[in-house]
């Protein structure tokens, strides 16, 4: 019986100087690239943070809420295509990527974004609101104004409907 020393290859099978020089290029590898591995570490973690904070930026805070209040929901809109109900064919779709401003009295407290499936969360106090697109009516159609009242310790779960115009 053979012994196989890592220093030694002479007394190795071939099978094990392979195993033990594929071991030892690995060594020598993270050796000579554990500066340029540190380096991607941190620049990978310092992509994820800038990541983590545009996507947290969707949604402008409103005034100080209470634990757990605000309002969740999706906006959808539609018909989307002329004549008749088809069955089988969806008569909406989810309203994507639009902006919308949440007032109090009258003044701007929060503003937000839907996502692609047209959801959305705002964390708000409790009270009265009314929830309008940024960017005003679209030309043809009616989207908002959508009133809803937050009540202390929950969030109010809303489904709103924007009209595309189209018959």
């Amino acid at each position: 019986m053979k012994v196989c020393l890592v220093g030694h290859f002479f007394r190795c099978s071939q099978s094990h100087r392979n195993e033990v020089s594929v071991i030892h290029h690995r060594l020598m590898f993270f050796r000579r690239n554990k500066r340029n591995l540190c380096r991607s570490a941190l620049l990978g973690s310092v992509v994820i943070t800038v990541l983590m904070s545009a996507f947290s930026l969707g949604e402008t805070p409103g005034p100080e809420p209470r634990s757990g209040t605000g309002i969740d929901g999706a906006i959808t809109v539609g018909p989307i295509h002329g004549g008749p109900s088809r069955a089988g064919v969806p008569d909406s779709k989810p309203l994507a990527n639009v902006g919308f401003v949440v007032k109090r009295d009258n003044d701007v407290v929060a503003s937000f974004s839907t996502d692609a499936q047209g959801r959305f969360r705002v964390s708000l106090p409790p009270g009265h609101y009314t929830v309008s697109r940024t960017d005003g009516q679209p030309k043809l159609g009616r989207c908002g104004p959508f009133d809803v009242d937050v009540v202390a310790t929950q969030v109010t779960p809303v489904s709103w409907s924007c009209d595309t115009g189209m018959r």
